[in-house]
């Protein structure tokens, strides 16, 4: 499966509790990161200061669903956040 463009849903819905750049105690669920742009893309996607939590995480039909809203509302009920 590839990542759907202008979803962010992995980038906004789960929690992450690892350092991000920016970021140093990680970020709640609901929250975007900071890195990530206006059009829903990551600005540090090929940066090497990507952290590895978010390399690793990779599109799968499970959490992604069918739709980025479908995503969002996987993830969010995973999390125990509404979307």
């Amino acid at each position: 499966m590839e990542c759907r463009s202008g979803c962010a849903a992995c980038c906004i819905y789960p929690s992450i509790s690892s350092f991000i750049p920016g970021m140093p105690d990680g970020k709640p669920a609901g929250t975007a990161c900071i890195h990530l742009a206006d059009d829903f893309s990551c600005k540090i996607f090929n940066s090497p200061n990507r952290p590895k939590v978010c390399s690793g995480f990779q599109p799968e039909k499970i959490f992604c669903g069918e739709s980025a809203v479908e995503a969002y509302e996987i993830i969010a009920s995973l999390e125990g956040i509404p979307v």
